[in-house]
C-alpha cells in the first residue's frame, strides 16, 4: 500500500462551529500536536468530541493536504492554516474518498472510514473568501471510528486497506 505523510495533527477543547447554527463562533481555538492519543470508541484524548455519543461516527477526521492548497489558491491567502478546516489529521498520498465503508491502518492503527465530512457554511467564513463551502463539496474529508487504541504521529506512515466495502 502506498506511503503517506501526516502533516498535520490537530485536537480542540471546544466547538467554534458545530452546534452554533445562528450565533457567532466559539472560542477554543485549535491546538497542533506532534502526537495525538487515540482511544477505541471514543475518540482524540483532549479533543471536543471525545466521548461525544456512543458509536460517533466522526471520533477522528482526516483531511487531504492537496485540498487545502487548492483553497489557499482560490482564497488568494497562502499562509491560510490547515487548522481552519478544524479537521484533526491533515494527510498527504491519500485518496479520502475511497476509504469511506473501510477498515484501514494507518501508523499501525485500525480505522473505519464513515462517511465524507460533509463542509458547512462556516467554511467560507472560516477561510475568508466565499465559494470555499462549494469548493470542498466531495472534498471535506472523512469521518471515522477508531477502532484500535495507539498515539498517531505527525511524518512518514503507511496506510494499508485492510477489508474492503465493510459496510
Amino acid at each position: 500500500m502506498p506511503d503517506v505523510v501526516i502533516h498535520h495533527l490537530y485536537r480542540s477543547p471546544g466547538h467554534d462551529f458545530f452546534g452554533r447554527h445562528g450565533l457567532p463562533p466559539g472560542r477554543h481555538g485549535v491546538e497542533e500536536c506532534e502526537s495525538v492519543d487515540l482511544v477505541a470508541g471514543s475518540g482524540i484524548r483532549g479533543d471536543r468530541f471525545f466521548d461525544y455519543k456512543p458509536d460517533y461516527k466522526g471520533q477522528i477526521t482526516f483531511f487531504d493536504q492537496a485540498i487545502v492548497e487548492a483553497v489557499r489558491l482560490h482564497a488568494g491567502n497562502p499562509a491560510l492554516p490547515a487548522s481552519a478546516f478544524r479537521r484533526n489529521v491533515v494527510v498527504e498520498g491519500i485518496d479520502l474518498n475511497s476509504l469511506i465503508r473501510q477498515r484501514f491502518t494507518l501508523g499501525g492503527i485500525l480505522f473505519e472510514g464513515m462517511a465524507e465530512c460533509s463542509p458547512c457554511h462556516w467554511m467560507d467564513m472560516a477561510c475568508g473568501k466565499p465559494g470555499v463551502e462549494a469548493l470542498l463539496k466531495s472534498r471535506g474529508g472523512l469521518r471515522c471510528r477508531i477502532l484500535q487504541d495507539g498515539v498517531l504521529r505527525k511524518g512518514p506512515a503507511t496506510l494499508d486497506i485492510t477489508d474492503l466495502r465493510l459496510l
